[in-house]
């Protein structure tokens, strides 16, 4: 028994999140289609970033054709900005193979899952105590977490297996799609940095085993990466930065050849973390790493965008 008290969340004034104004919608979210995008590429500068971008085009389309992963790392914010569509695309036309998620990603997969919008007002929310109680959000997640680690299942695969049951707007749920596409999503949780953490719902325990089991996942099919694959790390400066180094790590301490394969970071600005821990160590014997910096719900769509176009020719 800890000789420190813990605080009492019973007591915790909650409401539901299907009565909470939520600043993302569903309506505004990407759209998939078939852009012509090849001309954009052919006109601008074959220098510094653009260049970068292109080669990495380039890479991702022979990594496709060889048969070699694209591994997907992201924060929700990604989420956020309504990319989902587009990756789910992706991982339809079995270019996606894998995706390594923040707690967070989940968080708002689900409520976009569940009700088509997501995201409360936290500058409003926090000054009053009511951010991050919306009991339906969070009971609903912890119970599939608490039910997954009974049934061994990691975490990323139990909320897409519950969501491709039960999800009402299934076409915007990246979990739920990856789950029927067979793509592993594995999620990667500290705790206390998600809202879900905060309820007394919450399984300590039922956490970190399943988000363990996904790590594990996660270092196996990073073997796949070697000689051709491509890690893209969307918008996480920690988080995943550090769970891809310790994974590289295991990976490679098994025995298992990791090397020339690509990395690169999209994020809105340069992080430490992101930098070397994805786009310079991993890559330092061989292989190569880039970094590009600008808003997700510009960069983002026109790097996938792209990719689509270039895979569909």
């Amino acid at each position: 028994m800890s000789r420190y008290k813990e605080i009492d969340v019973s007591r915790l004034k909650r409401y539901q999140a299907k009565d909470r104004h939520s600043v993302v919608d569903s309506s505004s979210f990407a759209k998939t289609g078939n852009p012509k995008l090849a001309e954009f590429w052919s006109l601008v500068p074959d220098l510094h970033k653009a260049k970068d971008m292109k080669e990495l085009l380039d890479t991702c389309v022979k990594a496709v054709q060889k048969g070699k992963p694209i591994y997907l790392g992201m924060g929700g914010h990604v989420i956020k900005c309504g990319l989902a569509p587009l990756i789910i695309d992706l991982m339809q036309m079995g270019a996606v193979k894998g995706i390594a998620a923040n707690g967070s990603v989940v968080i708002h997969d689900y409520e976009i899952a569940m009700l088509g919008r997501t995201s409360e007002d936290v500058a409003a929310a926090l000054a009053d105590g009511s951010f991050g109680m919306a009991s339906d959000t969070a009971d609903g997640i912890n119970d599939i977490i608490s039910k997954a680690r009974d049934e061994c299942l990691g975490l990323g695969e139990a909320v897409g297996k519950a969501l491709a049951a039960s999800a009402l707007y299934p076409d915007y749920s990246l979990l739920a799609n990856a789950y029927k596409s067979e793509v592993p999503v594995t999620v990667h949780v500290a705790i206390g940095t998600d809202i879900i953490h905060q309820h007394q719902s919450a399984d300590g325990a039922a956490i970190g085993e399943t988000s363990l089991r996904d790590f594990r996942i996660l270092c196996n099919n990073l073997i796949e990466l070697n000689e051709g694959g491509v890690f893209l790390n969307f918008g996480s400066s920690v988080i995943i930065p550090e769970v891809f180094l310790k994974a590289v790590a295991v990976v490679r301490n098994l025995g298992f050849p990791l090397q020339d394969f690509t990395t690169a970071v999209f994020d809105m600005n340069i992080s430490y973390r992101p930098l070397v821990n994805v786009v310079q160590r991993p890559n330092a014997s061989s292989g190569k790493g880039y970094y590009f910096v600008g808003h997700h719900e510009i960069m983002i769509p026109l790097f996938l965008l792209s990719l689509k176009e270039k895979l569909s020719q």
